[in-house]
């Protein structure tokens, strides 16, 4: 199978030769509906096309059903977060050839004359928010979006601006070198209230530096009416987190997240672990937004209930786990944990008096779990903690 992809604008595009000989030697087809209306004039009158559409399913099937010479039409570089990498990935037997032009943020750094190398480039067509965010964590200085229909310039734009990130400028482009190209350089506050057309993408400029606060003090953060102790104290929250390992880990659960301090003091100093928080005191989810935005730490999963009624199926599976409540139900809790918990993976769990303690060194034993970290701790005149760290 031989599958040739040509990158277009979005106008009506003028071939080379070689393209021509290609597109006229083809009987199959593929491109997106706003492709088709660019290219039809173009393809021979017996042409196969077959629309490319989520999920992509659909299009595999028929490129294995008809086999033989493709010719695959796309936006801007192909390669460039585009339809030739899923393709070459799927199809690992298959002859490719590409023919690229400019995508989308290039045109668009061209417009503005700006130096498009020192951006960083993160999708979020068809993605999660994750690298976004932790670009966001990272305080990138310059970013340039891709975006679909979902995650939208407006949608983008209100989700920096509930977690405190108004310090950029957007460069915008919609329909870049087509007849209804538009470009602006606009305020995030006044990306928010605007309406826009796709397909679009923008450039983000960091337009004053954000330093975020690592080592918060308690005393900070917005807590449980009346439970003025019920928050991880920040000396035992910055050893819990050293004991949790994180700098070689991926998803990590605090279960008993009550205000959010653990969660948002390891999204600080770990932007690229994937952060998930279980809590089952309703009142809680407000205060952990609350703080999330304060200390502008996006990307915390949060799920309200009792742990063990949750459906943890389609959640990320952890490697490290910050057992901060339990409910009376410890041995029941590290149980599930144990069920899901990567090989190699830690848990951690702060122990306030003798029995929680050996509660927890028994569990650990029975199930051939390795203590590697234990450490003694008093904070001012509250009782001494003792954290706990264990390995699979």
């Amino acid at each position: 199978m031989k599958i040739t992809i040509i990158g277009i604008y979005d106008k009506k595009p003028e071939f080379s030769e070689e393209q021509q000989k290609a597109i006229a030697n083809t009987l199959h087809f593929a491109g997106g509906k706003r492709h088709y209306e660019l290219v039809k004039k173009w393809l021979p009158e017996n042409a196969n096309w077959v629309m490319i559409t989520a999920p992509l399913a659909t299009f595999f099937d028929e490129l294995k059903k008809f086999g033989g010479n493709w010719v695959v039409f796309a936006s801007g570089d192909p390669l460039f977060f585009g339809i030739g990498n899923t393709l070459k990935r799927v199809l690992t037997d298959a002859d490719f050839v590409f023919y690229p032009v400019f995508n989308s943020l290039q045109l668009l750094a061209h417009r503005f004359e700006i130096n498009y190398g020192k951006f960083k480039t993160v999708s979020l067509t068809g993605r999660d928010w994750h690298e976004f965010d932790k670009a966001l964590l990272q305080g990138e200085k310059r970013l340039a979006i891709l975006t679909d229909r979902t995650n939208t310039p407006v949608s983008i734009a209100k989700r920096m601006l509930e977690f405190g990130y108004d310090n950029y400028r957007m460069f915008y482009g919609e329909c870049l070198g087509g007849e209804n190209e538009r470009t602006a350089e606009l305020s995030l506050h006044e990306v928010a209230n605007l309406s826009f057309s796709h397909p679009n993408c923008f450039l983000l400029e960091m337009t004053k530096d954000r330093i975020p606060q690592i080592g918060i003090p308690e005393i900070a953060f917005e807590i449980l009416e009346g439970r003025p102790k019920m928050i991880t104290k920040m000396a035992v929250r910055l050893v819990t987190i050293s004991a949790l390992e994180l700098h070689n880990k991926k998803v990590l659960w605090d279960i008993g997240a009550c205000t959010g301090s653990v969660s948002i003091e390891a999204r600080l100093h770990f932007p690229d672990v994937k952060v998930i928080a279980f809590e089952k005191r309703k009142e809680s989810l407000k205060i952990i937004e609350k703080n999330a935005q304060k200390f502008q730490t996006p990307g915390i999963q949060l799920f309200i209930g009792d742990f063990m009624e949750i459906e943890k199926k389609n959640i990320e599976q952890p490697d490290a786990v910050f057992l901060g409540g339990y409910g009376g139900k410890m041995e029941e809790i590290l149980d599930d944990v144990n069920s899901r918990l990567a090989d190699g993976g830690i848990i951690v769990f702060n122990s306030v008096n003798e029995k929680s303690r050996n509660n927890f060194l028994s569990w650990s034993e029975k199930n051939k779990y390795h203590l590697c970290f234990r450490q003694k701790l008093a904070v001012d005149e509250h009782n001494l903690i003792t954290i706990l760290a264990i390995k699979k």
